[in-house]
């Protein structure tokens, strides 16, 4: 299973980090051993001192596909949630200034935080999916699918150029801006729609 991620889709968040607006989709990629598991307490990595939250809505690959054209999403997405791509932001700014891959900020054990998957067939997919984060009861990111740079469908056209999508892949679809530290004691509750499908605790 791979998790594939799609890096500055949403023009607010490229502004806040003061980057560049792509000219294709940005992809990274997560290893499995990423996942969050929740029977374990999440702790804050003791190698960061800025772990960023971004919440992005999640697709999940339901069969193979390789150099797609011109596809729509539900002939290879069954499900859909929110996640939180965690990014230990001093490390990444770091590696960036040197030209060095930055997979050491975003691929470490607990930094891909899944919600509760929903049938993507019980949404409307062609009309704005609205999603949003609470930290500590407030309201920290609020978006829609609407405002993102590339659509589901040429993501997922885009990345199968490149990699052969395998039923239980999972991509991140960028997050907007918004994005913050991450402290002890935090909660996050994750909305896709006004739907409540992941929570955290940061211990």
């Amino acid at each position: 299973m791979n998790i594939f991620c799609i890096g500055r889709n949403y023009v607010d968040h490229i502004k806040e980090l003061n980057n560049q607006i792509p000219t294709e989709p940005v992809i990274f990629i997560k290893p499995q051993s990423s996942i969050y598991n929740e029977t374990n307490q999440f702790v804050i990595p003791n190698f960061t001192q800025e772990l960023n939250y971004e919440l992005e809505i999640v697709l999940k690959i339901s069969k193979e596909g390789k150099n797609l054209k011109q596809i729509e999403c539900k002939e290879y997405c069954e499900e859909i949630t929110v996640g939180i791509d965690f990014t230990a932001r001093d490390i990444q700014n770091k590696l960036k200034d040197k030209g060095l891959p930055w997979e050491k900020a975003k691929g470490f054990d607990n930094a891909t935080v899944l919600g509760k998957f929903i049938n993507i067939n019980s949404i409307d997919i062609s009309l704005p999916i609205p999603f949003t984060l609470i930290k500590n009861n407030q309201i920290v990111q609020q978006s829609s699918s609407e405002y993102m740079i590339y659509s589901f469908n040429q993501i997922i056209e885009h990345i199968s150029i490149y990699f052969r999508l395998q039923p239980g892949d999972l991509i991140f679809t960028g997050t907007p801006s918004g994005v913050g530290l991450t402290n002890k004691g935090d909660n996050f509750i994750g909305k896709l729609y006004n739907v409540e499908l992941l929570k955290l605790n940061v211990f």
